[in-house]
């Protein structure tokens, strides 16, 4: 616990580029669920985002978005329940296994990925305002490599 009249100095933050990354992510992601809140998705938080945004639009076995998220199973199953109850998505048995269940956004889910859309690229916008066209071209270029390079 730090306090004002501790004489100790306080840690400076981490100096690396896994820093920078983590902070950026941050940013963007407070813009981009505040975006959904304020198109009037409520239910929209960061951890749900985090498991809508491993969802494909043509859904995805439930036992496959464990994988896909590093959640474990449990919270999984609360995160898709609880999406369920707000009727954006919804579960179907999977043809080829009686067992397993392939979750899928609603209607109502699917129009909230077309405004998740249009709010992930006014945060694009936004953040683009900052740099010359070549240099956010090139910011995003780098990006891409660095999340592609499996050993960069």
């Amino acid at each position: 616990m730090r306090n004002k009249g501790n004489s100790q100095k306080e840690d400076p933050l981490p100096d690396h580029i896994g820093w920078d990354l983590w902070r950026a992510r941050d940013r963007w992601k407070q813009r981009f669920v505040s975006g959904m809140q304020d198109k009037g998705h409520l239910w929209f938080t960061e951890a749900r985002s985090n498991l809508l945004g491993q969802l494909p639009r043509r859904g995805l076995k439930q036992s496959d978005l464990v994988n896909r998220t590093g959640l474990t199973k449990q919270a999984v199953q609360q995160f898709v329940d609880a999406l369920v109850e707000e009727g954006i998505l919804e579960r179907e048995r999977d043809p080829s296994d009686a067992r397993a269940r392939i979750v899928r956004l609603t209607d109502k889910g699917r129009r909230a990925m077309r405004d998740a859309d249009a709010v992930k690229q006014s945060v694009e916008r936004d953040f683009a305002q900052h740099f010359t066209k070549d240099e956010f071209s090139r910011l995003r270029s780098l990006l891409k490599r660095i999340a592609e390079d499996p050993n960069p």
